[in-house]
């Protein structure tokens, strides 16, 4: 039976059983919602005092009727349960059941959501349906060895006392049923990340030799040396390549650390040894930055080209050509590398730069261009370690921590209403020192329906502002001959502010550019506003960026962007990024996060339960393979499962 409690013993994601006295009860249209005969819907909002103590809570409904708030008032004091949730640091329970029957715990226990227009009540009555010798039967997912060397209880125990039939009013139990799905769903995702690693030992890939001359000749054209993590992550890469296996290795680190040096120094080995190279890049910004500075190191020693999607279309059939006859040597491109129309003789390397902004397919239809191509994947956007160990287990991944020691750093500030006066004197100081600024907005133009800040109206702005300057806009819009003309400009220092979107969030390198505004800060992811203030502070200059928000924030965006701004460190952000967005589907094709093929399971709340679980797998997959092997096998031929890029 259950039992009262006073609101105290309130706990974020338990059910709850209270007895409360009717304080306020307010109601506030749904918009846009009828009801049944055209009845206005309301969303209620009704503050309940304690019996049992002198603490209060908020208890929710969504799309009532009006009738709801009279039977509220009538009750004066009443019983109710549900499921307690935090609402911006604030518990609530939103859609409680009034006076429940507490002599038939199976009447409100379970609180079953509508699932593709099935109402709950009627999968509650479809599950009622289903007889009690088929809850007691043992689910058994994995051979009965596997779940005795892991100490697994059957899983439908667990679901037993989650559905409400089974020890469902003791908290002990409900925690440990929750902990048992948790683990089997991180079990499940440990084994497709052993499947695919094991895919990719089966494989073989041309082996690259090391070319000691070679290498030591490509460091020597750069006009600095090497720091140590990336000679270091250049050692492991030259391994990878000599081993036979395609070399699947992820080299992260903050933008300016360096890992497009190591990457076009590899490239210059696999070259050498004939092999062909590919380079591709999400943006054409970013794909021309790395044109110009492999022409700057490299010269005429490589046959080099370029391919975009603005490439003209006799242009491209050249370049088809080419590829085919082994003449190009290195291509650097956006996804026109990957269309159907582009063959290798020999291609032996892909680069992707920034991985994250391409989609898996995508990625694989480049890596299948080739027979065992080596995969170098490169991101400015660090990897946390929990995302590390859950999704990217089977990769090899190399760190570069180590900023060039020229670099002074950059300083972040939230610029609220009160500071802007300030902001706008600061903007103009920097550019009297010839220095230049970068303007980042959400949107190019303005929307009818969002109030968003656009390029537009910031261009008139910024030129009312700063009539003797040269401002200029950036965007996507822009043909990709605009486009380069005015980054060119901006480069030579012929545009004093650059107003864009958040194109120029990756390949952009004006030395020169030493601050960085961002508006409608709260729009951005925060690895976005981190990968954008990348953009200054790039020489020995010191880099500054300011996050300017013209509106009053939440107390959840401020502490959010607290994180840019008292934080330089990428793995940080990337962590607390990560917590805010979600995982997304780490075994799908949705890497836009929020989406997860998990119920229960949490990387970030139930850390320690991934970590028993990586721990066990790799325990027994190298003392008991045999118990691995059969799954293991059945979970490479799933492409969707065992694709590793």
């Amino acid at each position: 039976m259950p039992t009262i409690s006073d609101f105290s013993n309130l706990e974020d994601g338990s059910l709850f059983l209270g007895h409360g006295k009717v304080i306020n009860v307010k109601l506030v249209p749904a918009f846009g919602r009828k009801g049944k005969g055209r009845v206005q819907l309301f969303n209620a909002t009704v503050v309940v005092k304690d019996v049992l103590s002198d603490q209060y809570l908020n208890l929710k409904w969504f799309n009532s009727y009006p009738g709801l708030k009279k039977q509220l008032e009538s009750l004066d004091t009443f019983t109710f349960i549900g499921e307690v949730q935090d609402y911006k640091g604030i518990l609530q329970i939103v859609n409680p059941k009034l006076n429940p029957k507490i002599d038939k715990q199976e009447e409100f226990l379970v609180e079953y959501p509508t699932v593709a227009t099935v109402p709950g009540k009627h999968i509650h009555s479809l599950l009622k349906k289903i007889p009690s010798s088929l809850w007691d039967t043992p689910l058994c997912y994995y051979p009965k060895e596997l779940e005795d060397e892991l100490i697994l209880t059957p899983l439908n125990n667990s679901f037993q006392v989650l559905h409400g039939l089974k020890n469902s009013l003791d908290p002990q139990k409900v925690e440990e049923a929750k902990n048992r799905i948790i683990f089997d769903e991180f079990l499940i995702d440990q084994l497709k990340v052993t499947a695919r690693k094991a895919k990719n030992k089966k494989l073989t890939a041309p082996i690259i030799p090391n070319s000691v001359e070679t290498v030591s000749s490509a460091k020597k054209l750069f006009p600095y040396e090497l720091t140590k993590d990336q000679n270091k992550t250049l050692d492991d890469i030259l391994k990878d390549l000599e081993s036979g296996h395609p070399m699947m290795r992820m080299v992260q680190g903050d933008v300016g650390c360096g890992k497009t040096t190591v990457a076009i120094i590899a490239a210059l080995n696999v070259i050498h040894s004939g092999g062909q190279v590919a380079f591709m890049c999400p943006t054409e910004a970013l794909a021309l930055q790395h044109a110009q500075t492999v022409h700057s190191v490299m010269g005429k020693k490589v046959k080099t080209q370029i391919l975009l999607g603005s490439t003209k279309p006799k242009d491209k059939k050249k370049i088809y050509e080419r590829l085919i006859s082994n003449e190009i040597q290195l291509i650097i491109g956006t996804h026109s590398l990957f269309q159907d129309a582009v063959e290798f003789k020999k291609l032996q390397l892909a680069i992707i730069d920034e991985q994250h902004k391409f989609g898996v397919e995508q990625r694989q239809k480049l890596v299948n261009k080739g027979k065992g191509v080596h995969s170098l994947i490169m991101t400015a956007t660090p990897i946390p370690r929990t995302l590390q160990l859950a999704q990217y287990g089977d990769l090899d991944i190399s760190t570069i921590r180590t900023i060039p020691s020229n670099r002074k750093g950059i300083q972040t500030r939230i610029i609220t209403a009160d500071k802007y006066e300030k902001y706008l004197s600061f903007i103009k100081t920097r550019v009297s020192l010839k220095e230049q600024v970068y303007v980042v907005v959400p949107a190019i133009s303005e929307s009818e329906t969002l109030d968003i800040q656009n390029v537009d109206n910031h261009l008139i702005t910024y030129k009312k502002f700063f009539p003797d300057l040269r401002v200029a806009a950036l965007h996507g819009q822009l043909k990709s001959e605009q486009k380069q003309e005015i980054l060119n400009k901006f480069e030579r220092g012929e545009i004093d502010i650059l107003i864009s979107t958040s194109v120029i969030e990756v390949g952009i390198n004006v030395i020169n550019a030493t601050v960085m505004a961002i508006y409608g800060p709260e729009r951005f992811g925060l690895s976005s506003l981190h990968q954008l203030r990348g953009r200054v502070g790039r020489g020995e200059k010191p880099g500054f960026c300011f996050l300017v928000s013209e509106k009053k924030l939440s107390q959840e965006s401020m502490v959010r962007l607290r994180v840019v701004e008292t934080n330089t460190d990428g793995f940080i952000i990337a962590e607390a990024d990560l917590k805010n967005r979600g995982e997304g589907d780490l075994f799908g094709v949705s890497q836009s996060g929020t989406r997860s093929n998990k119920k229960l399971a949490s990387i970030f709340e139930h850390l320690h339960i991934f970590e028993d679980v990586a721990k066990k797998v790799n325990f027994l997959h190298h003392k008991k393979p045999e118990l691995f092997n059969p799954l293991i096998d059945s979970l490479i031929k799933d492409t969707k499962v065992s694709s590793t890029i």
